[in-house]
């Protein structure tokens, strides 16, 4: 009895001046339990380990006596509830939380047994509590949620307890923490916690509860950083050689007071550092980049090796940053030209360079350069941190080249020409493009472009260029087409069917005799004799002429053959009619002694071969009709088909 009297006693220094929330004022160890009712789709599952004397329903709106495991609530009762679009933990994912909607008479609404804890050991109860219904709900008389929490154990001994009161109304949701310390007896480890609605239900009385937490509570333990208390991180740079002293200072409380010092990369998984139990707590050199946390976690005796029974510190942040790299550069380099300097990162920057120059600007700008600011430039830069670091570049100015590419050529297609560019103060030359240069690197190439292109000379000298352009325009060759062979009948006239190419052309005919017009690609010709007429097309850029004939050939009169052998010796085989091609819409037709139609023709593309159908027709008279069209009368007589 004296024990727990005696832990009784320490946990009222603790908590003194906190009645309102009998939270821990001292130093909480991590959660033991943290119930947070899971994550998941709305509505989840009944509590399983939990029991309470409401009834579970699925569904975000529960009527009265009935209780719900939600993500979310919107829409309830008329919109007298308030909506809740998520539970008490901000970015918790869908994370659930209880919601109660008390029954007319007040009783237990939830009820759970809790495993873990250390016998003798003072711990924090705490849970975070949400009065759902509005302020105007109920004509504004609505019922407020009142709250017990007791803390008993298995055998029903009440360990402590506490009253929340009535818990306000808002207008939009509030969450709010309530809890109370208790102090666990000897070689006890599990506790109940009861919580009990004391208002009616009815109208109002609606609750939702979330994060209920069970956290080691002792003495305020507080750590100093080289003899001096921190706030906020420690920041340092990298490369830093000095280690840190940690010392502490613990309220009185525990009477055998054990130590541990602990290491963390997140803040939030914890790692024992061997050997490190005394009060200090010397850190070895850190110099890695990186968020280093320590802590010292507290406990009295042999409780110091379970972590369900100490407590810790306030977190110890020591952040190294890594050395800025601010990556010196500079644009321009010719002389006349402006010229940046560039640096990388944020901070102050100091420049220094040739001709005593010196600059606090990240990127200082030269204009008109010279010569003589050629030279090394070197910048220093301090982060905000306090990280300092250096770096250089070398700057070159250039005179600027002058450059020509040359006067503009014309070529004819197939030819070539050399490009005439020069330059001043040039070191290098580059032609584009390279399609159909000799050497696209040298100032006078050989060019040879199948057409017209524009070529661009650049003279270079360091980083300095001067472009200049010439445009190769390629003349195509000229072509010839005089059409096809042609023949007349005295009296008509046949059309030449010429076709010219190439570029910035003309053409004409010759002879220019019996033609209308020698300078058109169509003229009409009508010699009295067989001729030949030759269609010429000249270049006036210098190409080759290029010149093709039509044969045109002169009938007095239409002659049509009386027989014919089609008997494959290659003599005679077809009934030709030689004028025939001068009458293009000329249709033959050619019939047996039957009456019957055995060939027929339109245009002349092809000769009578003695057959129909492919089958050869027998020696006898055949009946002709020659159609020549345009005016001209029909012509009819008989052919003799011999074999």
């Amino acid at each position: 009895m004296f024990i727990k009297r005696l832990l009784l006693l320490f946990s009222g220094l603790l908590f003194l001046n906190n009645l309102s929330a009998q939270l821990c004022q001292g130093s909480l160890g991590d959660p033991v339990v943290n119930i947070t009712f899971g994550a998941g789709s709305n509505p989840g599952a009944p509590l399983s380990s939990a029991s309470n004397n409401y009834q579970f329903i699925s569904t975000v709106c529960p009527n009265d006596g009935f209780y719900t495991i939600a993500n979310s609530t919107s829409d309830c009762f008329g919109g007298t509830w308030l909506n809740l679009p998520e539970d008490h933990t901000p970015g918790d994912v869908n994370g659930y939380m209880m919601i109660v909607n008390a029954t007319v008479a007040p009783g237990v609404f939830y009820v759970q047994t809790v495993d873990g804890l250390c016998g003798g050991t003072t711990y924090e109860f705490a849970a975070w509590l949400s009065n759902i219904i509005g302020p105007t709900a109920c004509f504004g008389r609505a019922n407020k949620p009142n709250i017990t929490f007791n803390i008993e154990t298995t055998t029903g001994e009440i360990l402590q307890t506490y009253t929340t009161g009535d818990i306000a109304d808002h207008n939009s949701p509030v969450w709010e923490q309530y809890g109370l310390f208790f102090t666990t007896l000897p070689n006890t480890s599990s506790v109940i916690i009861r919580m009990t609605n004391n208002a009616p239900g009815g109208c109002g009385n609606d609750v939702a509860l979330d994060d209920i937490t069970f956290r080691p509570c002792g003495p305020k333990v507080s750590v100093m950083v080289n003899g001096a208390a921190v706030a906020g991180s420690i920041d340092v740079c990298t490369g830093n050689t000095t280690g840190y002293n940690f010392t502490s200072n613990i309220l009185s409380g525990y009477t055998n007071t054990f130590y541990q010092w602990q290491k963390s990369t997140d803040s939030l998984t914890w790692t024992d550092l061997s050997g490190a139990t005394k009060p200090t707590y010397s850190t070895p050199a850190i110099v890695t980049p990186g968020k280093y946390f320590y802590r010292l976690a507290v406990a009295a005796g042999s409780n110091i090796s379970l972590s369900s029974c100490r407590i810790a510190s306030d977190v110890v942040t020591i952040n190294v940053h890594p050395l800025p790299a601010p990556k010196a550069s500079y644009d321009g380099g010719c002389e006349g030209d402006s010229l940046r300097l560039k640096a990388a990162g944020d901070g102050d920057f100091v420049w220094t360079g040739p001709g005593n120059f010196m600059s606090n600007t990240q990127s200082p700008v030269i204009t008109n350069a010279v010569i003589s600011n050629s030279g090394k430039y070197y910048v220093s830069v301090v982060s905000p941190y306090g990280c300092t670091n250096k770096d250089s570049t070398t700057v070159a100015i250039n005179i600027k080249p002058q450059v020509e590419a040359g006067e503009n050529v014309a070529i004819c297609e197939g030819n070539g020409t050399i490009l005439r560019g020069s330059g001043v103060n040039a070191m290098s030359y580059s032609w584009t493009p390279a399609v159909g240069l000799s050497n696209s690197s040298i100032a006078n190439p050989s060019a040879s472009p199948t057409q017209t292109t524009l070529y661009t000379l650049t003279a270079i000298n360091g980083s300095c260029k001067a472009s200049d352009s010439v445009l190769i325009s390629v003349s195509k060759n000229p072509t010839a087409n005089a059409g096809p062979d042609k023949a007349f009948v005295q009296g008509q006239f046949a059309t030449l069917n010429g076709e010219a190419g190439g570029t910035n052309i003309s053409y004409f005919w010759t002879p220019d005799v019996h033609i209308s017009s020698d300078t058109v690609l169509n003229p009409q010709v009508s010699p009295p004799y067989d001729t030949a007429y030759t269609l010429h097309v000249v270049s006036h850029d210098g190409c080759l002429e290029a010149t093709d004939k039509a044969s045109i050939r002169y009938f007095r009169d239409v002659y049509i053959p009386n027989a014919f052998t089609p008997n494959n010796d290659g003599v005679n085989d077809t009934w030709n009619i030689p004028m025939m091609p001068a009458f293009p819409l000329v249709e033959v037709s050619v019939y047996n002694r039957y009456g019957q139609l055995v060939f027929f023709n339109k245009g002349y593309t092809k000769q009578w071969d003695g057959t129909f159908k492919g089958v050869a027709q027998s020696s006898g008279v055949y009946c002709y009709i020659i159609d020549l069209k345009n005016g001209f009368r029909k012509l009819s007589g008989i052919v003799v088909l011999i074999r």
